[in-house]
């Protein structure tokens, strides 16, 4: 499987070239040639920008006429796949560029009808940041009730105010609350695929309003069908593992009385690259069930010497009143590309419906420290 940077890679440009070659045969391609020679050391959506550029360069003219040579490459069977994604940022780019609605309003139809090839999700964030209101009106109007589940999920996912590796959206953050309407449409929707796309767009929402997150969770809530509820789980993971209150208290998590005895480790110093077991008892004290939803904290030394916190989920589970459960958990300090360790002090703790506990402290030190 090849690393993300490597989905755009000389292949792909050899295939876009190929596909548009048919549909514009006058075409040189110099600059898609020279992008193909310079893509190796970039990351992903620099390598969609080079080659949206080296399309624009390549394919002179209004949007008019790329569109009609977009409209004729559709018919290549190489054109698709990883190629989509600068094809389509392209198109919103030019369409910007000429400042009228026509374009604009083409571009939202043609990003619609490629996106079953690879999502327009990352291309439409130049017509949002163009123009929010028109590209919504179109989004809640036509693409929420669209026959394609494909367009259904773009609505959400394409307006999400955290999607990774595409560019933001100033408008969407600040506005509170601009994409409610296509959340409210799509959250009962019969596609897994899309609600999955709500649940991630819920719970990018939460990072800045999770006071209107869980409003509008508990309105969903107040009349669910079959998927409501596993839907909105998913979409407050983040603020479920912050420990906010309403959050938990919409799930089920309320206050509980508990005796907790840990978390325990199984050492004090842990080489870089091994792992460190932690142990602990919870029991419940109180005269009622207790659900529980349980996760541990790993408080990371960072290069300053501070440190932060790192929420990973354990378990959930109800207990009866006195009932006791123990957890463990071997956490690993393998090297990942996502995070660098640093040596030093670090700390773990358990969080239970939202309350810590007390911290249990270790080393980690290089692995050549004896």
């Amino acid at each position: 499987m090849p690393f993300a940077d490597e989905l755009i890679s000389r292949h792909t440009v050899q295939n876009l070239t190929h596909a548009i070659r048919a549909a514009a045969p006058d075409a040189a391609f110099t600059a898609l040639h020279a992008a193909a020679r310079q893509i190796g050391p970039l990351p992903l959506r620099q390598r969609a920008d080079l080659l949206r550029d080296a399309l624009l360069t390549d394919l002179p003219g209004n949007y008019a006429t790329l569109a009609r040579t977009v409209r004729t490459a559709r018919d290549a069977p190489q054109f698709t796949g990883w190629l989509i994604w600068p094809v389509t940022s392209a198109l919103a780019t030019r369409a910007v560029q000429e400042g009228e609605t026509a374009p604009f309003d083409d571009a939202m139809a043609l990003l619609a009808d490629l996106t079953g090839r690879l999502s327009s999700e990352f291309a439409i964030r130049t017509l949002l940041r163009h123009d929010l209101d028109r590209a919504l009106n179109t989004i809640v109007d036509d693409w929420t009730g669209s026959a394609d589940p494909d367009v259904r999920r773009l609505a959400s996912e394409g307006t999400r105010p955290y999607l990774p590796w595409a560019v933001r959206v100033p408008q969407i953050l600040a506005r509170p609350g601009v994409t409610v309407p296509i959340l409210d449409a799509l959250y009962q929707d019969e596609c897994a695929y899309v609600r999955r796309s709500v649940a991630n767009h819920l719970n990018d929402l939460s990072r800045d309003h999770p006071e209107l997150v869980v409003d509008m969770a508990r309105r969903w809530l107040d009349s669910p069908d079959a998927t409501t509820e596993r839907l909105v789980r998913h979409g407050l993971r983040t603020l479920i593992k912050r420990g906010h209150a309403g959050a938990l208290e919409l799930l089920g998590f309320a206050p509980a009385v508990l005796d907790v005895a840990g978390p325990r480790l199984g050492r004090d110093v842990v080489p870089l690259g091994e792992s460190v077991q932690l142990t602990a008892s919870i029991r419940n004290v109180g005269d009622t069930a207790a659900r529980l939803t349980i996760d541990y904290i790993v408080h990371y030394r960072k290069a300053n010497g501070n440190r932060t916190g790192k929420t990973f989920k354990l378990t959930t589970r109800t207990l009866a009143p006195g009932e006791q459960m123990e957890v463990m958990r071997e956490h690993s300090f393998r090297p990942i590309t996502t995070r660098r360790y640093y040596p030093g002090r670090h700390a773990i703790s358990l969080q239970m419906n939202g309350v810590e506990s007390e911290r249990s402290e270790f080393e980690l030190v290089p692995t050549d420290t004896p």
